[in-house]
């Protein structure tokens, strides 16, 4: 009998999870403001009422909506909303109370009905988050015309309040106005964003943080139907558009049937999309044959620089047994999913379900492709695919920016605190006329920049914990006493002219390492750093072309204040490079942190980096044996970080072809210790750490448990090595989808034992079999899928040293081999195909000595990042 009891309390339970899970979700925040309005308007069933009470600034405004606009849209209720709105020519904003912490939608209609509103510049922001820059309002809507009728812009928002109070900020441009129709505030389940994920082109599930990130609704596509209008949507008024404008190609596929019998599994919330889009799709549909030739194709123009969360929706509603299609998902040629059986994954036929992924645009490309395809050898019935629903998603970057372009000059989002007394901080354009003007008015306006940043931060300066501010950019003084000296001006000469004019050099140093450069003598070095004089740009900002007073040439980096990278990384490169001695590693000079800049001074490198050397630029190509010693360059650089600095085990955590650069005499040296991390301790085996790296060189273990440990550079450089070999890029969607990845690529190819079919070209006839065999096996164990699997960097260093030596001895040439003879012993066999770790950490603690013979405090040191910077 108590079983029996047990089992009608579960069936009661199952039946309430699964109708709570089902039911049409009623948020808990329903706020909706009718900009400019005096009083509600029902629209669709919903009511939008004044703004009156919410609204600081601004002032009401009404007029008439053009004849062409009105048309387009759904109903007088909708033509009265657009009709007002609350205008701005100051910073106004919007003051929202009594919310219930947890995501929300944020959503902001626009529709210019008179001239000066349509010519509005501005930008909008929502506590510590850019959500809009230097908006023009008209433009977008002109953009969007192709694929939406509406005349109005919806700019859609996804963020994770965690407070009762939320402030919407309105900032015109100089000379423009800013102006806004109506603001939604609305409750989203916390389930309809989860945090796991695939992180594309690595292809495992991972926890990507998507929970806690604030989200910008670029596209919802009903794939193979029609829009759905906000008051269908599941209860959370979402807008979905029909796919035809996005597809590419000469064959769109055809819309599968529409059915209304649709299954939500019991852990599948019905609010995750209405059944309108699981019940409708689109398929290949021509012919088995047909599909084999051609993928269904989507492509979004998406802002470069970020990274976006796609969710695909499927649902098999033509065939109802397992194996009737399978096919392959790939999002920018990089494979999502391989061998999709919907009907298996999601448990039945006509049952909903859906997939996140995590896709990284940080290579400057502009458009996002979706593609679907039949998988090829998988048994599958019919040669095809089908889709039913995607949402694109952009993803804040770690300055809490959604912008897709920069802010603009003189204006300042910051959240006013009470302190700031309403004044605006400096921008860029401030900055550079004051550089046309004079250094003593750059040093007022850097002053009181950072004077005005410190007010509007006041627990920063002094060490307290205060809501997050993304986008905050703080000398690395600003956990002090709050002076707002800087380290350099405490301690530096203050940069004097001497008679001649010229700049006198500071000379002091910190504790931090290095030498305090001032502001004026940065200045003086760039020729007030002139765009001739550019390098590069990388993802900390760009570095120039300079010359100290004494001759010296060097290379400047300074930090860009709305870069990806800021005040950690600044930090602690200064600091791990102060730390650090050797020959193949770079050598900081010093840096200079005045005026809010943050600026790092190295040697300049006459031959740049290694990426430049084996594509993308038309250098000489480098031979076999230069790229060989460079390659054993780089393994020592690494290998000291491992096992011979002071401090520990340090780990690199970017290890990439545009972080080796190369001397005169093209030695190679590693360089950009931004994201370097310290290793674990004697009794821990790894580091638990946020994962951090480029993409294409990110270790896969690393990235699924979010343990560092020193194999991930270990793996990197394995896919530095398939590049030096291969010159061409780690990552190429231009390429074939099986050559897209160039470490599953080569893999294949050293697996086969036909490595020498993707060699280089420019390296045929050089390399000798025993040669590219070592070298092949070297990079083919960096590239373990376990760490454990892996070489230590010693065992590395050692065989491409032998490698080298294959090579000299198959060419009968030994002059200018860069070998440690200590380390190759004679008894050494050809067929070995790892040294130990043991037997190579003695000969490596024999050699250091001799090796630090070669170095000097002053050895070249160099710049990083300058060719295609990755994603950080």
């Amino acid at each position: 009998m108590r079983a029996l009891w047990v089992a009608v309390g579960l069936v009661e339970l199952w039946l309430w999870l699964t109708s709570t899970a089902h039911a049409q979700f009623v948020p808990k925040d329903n706020i909706l403001l009718a900009c400019g309005a005096a009083g509600s308007t029902n629209v669709s069933g919903r009511t939008f009422v004044a703004d009156s009470s919410f609204a600081q600034g601004g002032a009401p405004r009404s007029g008439s909506i053009p004849t062409s606009s009105a048309a387009n849209l759904s109903s007088a209720d909708e033509q009265r909303l657009y009709s007002t709105a609350r205008v701005f020519t100051a910073k106004g904003s919007f003051s929202i109370g009594d919310l219930t912490p947890g995501r929300h939608w944020i959503r902001l209609h626009f529709l210019p009905f008179s001239p000066d509103l349509a010519a509005a510049l501005f930008s909008v922001s929502a506590d510590e988050y850019l959500l809009l820059s230097s908006q023009s309002v008209a433009g977008e809507i002109q953009a969007q015309a192709r694929s939406i009728s509406s005349p109005a812009l919806l700019k859609e928002y996804s963020i994770n309040i965690t407070t009762a109070q939320l402030t919407i900020s309105l900032v015109p441009s100089p000379g423009s106005l800013a102006f806004v129709n109506a603001i939604e505030i609305v409750s989203i389940p916390d389930a309809a964003i989860q945090d796991d994920g695939q992180l594309v082109g690595q292809g495992t599930q991972a926890f990507l943080g998507m929970a806690r990130a604030a989200l910008q609704t670029m596209y919802r596509l009903n794939v193979g139907g029609e829009s759905i209008d906000p008051s269908l949507d599941s209860g959370l008024s979402r807008r979905w558009i029909r796919d035809n404008p996005f597809l590419v190609g000469a064959r769109e596929g055809i819309p599968a049937p529409k059915i209304e019998d649709i299954t939500y599994p019991p852990l599948l919330p019905g609010f995750i999309a209405p059944k309108s889009v699981y019940g409708t799709a689109r398929t290949m549909g021509v012919s088995d044959l047909i599909n084999t030739q051609f993928n269904l194709t989507w492509t979004f123009a998406v802002d470069s620089g970020y990274s976006y969360f796609v969710r695909m929706h499927f649902c098999e509603t033509v065939y109802s047994t397992p194996y009737a299609r399978i096919f392959d998902v790939f999002i920018n040629r990089l494979p999502a999913v391989k061998g999709l059986d919907v009907v298996v994954k999601a448990n039945g036929a006509q049952t909903a379900m859906f997939m996140d992924f995590v896709v990284p645009m940080n290579d400057g490309g502009s458009s996002m492709v979706v593609e679907l395809g039949p998988s090829p050898g998988n048994g599958a019935q019919h040669n095809d695919s089908i889709l039913s629903g995607i949402e694109i998603f952009k993803v804040n970057n770690t300055r809490g920016s959604l912008a897709g372009s920069l802010i603009p000059p003189g204006v300042d989002l910051s959240k006013d605190d009470g302190s700031s007394g309403g004044s605006t901080g400096i921008g860029a354009a401030g900055i550079g006329g004051a550089v046309a003007g004079g250094l003593l008015v750059i040093g007022l306006l850097g002053a009181g920049l950072c004077f005005v940043r410190r007010r509007r931060h006041p627990g920063l300066a002094k060490g307290k914990s205060k809501k997050k501010k993304s986008a905050s950019w703080l000398p690395l003084h600003a956990a002090g006493n709050g002076n707002s000296t800087s380290i350099a001006s405490k301690f530096s000469t203050g940069g004097a002219s001497n008679k001649s004019g010229a700049t006198v050099a500071s000379t002091a140093t910190s504790s931090l390492g290095g030498r305090f450069f001032t502001f004026a003598e940065i200045l003086e070095a760039t020729n007030n750093f002139d765009e001739t004089l550019l390098l590069g740009v990388g993802g900390f900002g760009k570095v120039y072309r300079g010359e100290l007073f004494d001759g010296t040439k060097v290379a400047v980096k300074r930090g860009n204040p709305r870069s990806e990278q800021g005040l950690t990384e600044f930090q602690t490169e200064i600091e791990m490079l102060s730390k650090l001695r050797h020959l193949h590693l770079v050598s900081l000079i010093g840096y200079c942190e005045e005026h809010c800049e943050m600026i790092l001074v190295y040697e300049c490198m006459a031959n740049g980096t290694l990426r430049a050397h084996l594509y993308g630029s038309d250098l000489p190509p480098l031979s076999w044996k230069q790229r060989l010693e460079i390659c054993i360059g780089a393994a020592r650089g690494l290998h000291y970080l491992h096992t011979g600095a002071e401090q520990g085990t340090i780990i690199h955590r970017d290890v990439k072809t545009t972080n080796i650069l190369l001397d005169e005499n093209f030695v190679a040296k590693v360089s950009d210790f931004g994201l370097s991390k310290t290793g674990p301790s004697l009794d821990r085996t790894h580091v638990s750490t946020a994962v951090k790296g480029s993409f294409g060189y990110l270790d896969p273990e690393y990235f699924r448990r979010q343990q560092l440990t020193e194999k991930s550079d270990v793996y990197s450089f394995g896919v530095v090595l398939f590049e030096v070999l291969c010159a061409r890029p780690a990552i190429n969607p231009a390429l074939p989808r099986e050559q897209v990845n160039i470490a599953e690529w080569a893999m294949q190819y050293q697996r086969m034992g036909a490595l020498e079919q993707i060699v280089d070209a420019n390296l045929k006839g050089q390399c000798s079999q025993e040669s590219l065999q070592k070298f092949g096996e070297t990079a083919e164990k960096c590239l373990a899928e376990q760490g454990i699997d892996r070489p230590a960097m010693g065992d590395v260093l050692w065989n491409l040293e032998y490698a080298l030596q294959l090579q000299e001895a198959s060419s009968g040439d030994s002059s200018g081999m860069i070998l440690d003879h200590s380390a190759t012993r004679a008894g050494d066999q050809m067929e070995v195909p790892l040294r130990s770790s043991a037997d190579h950490q003695a000969d490596y603690h024999r050699r250091l000595g001799s090796e630090d013979d070669f170095e000097d405090a002053s050895a070249s040191a160099v710049f990083s990042q300058l060719v295609n910077p990755q994603g950080r």
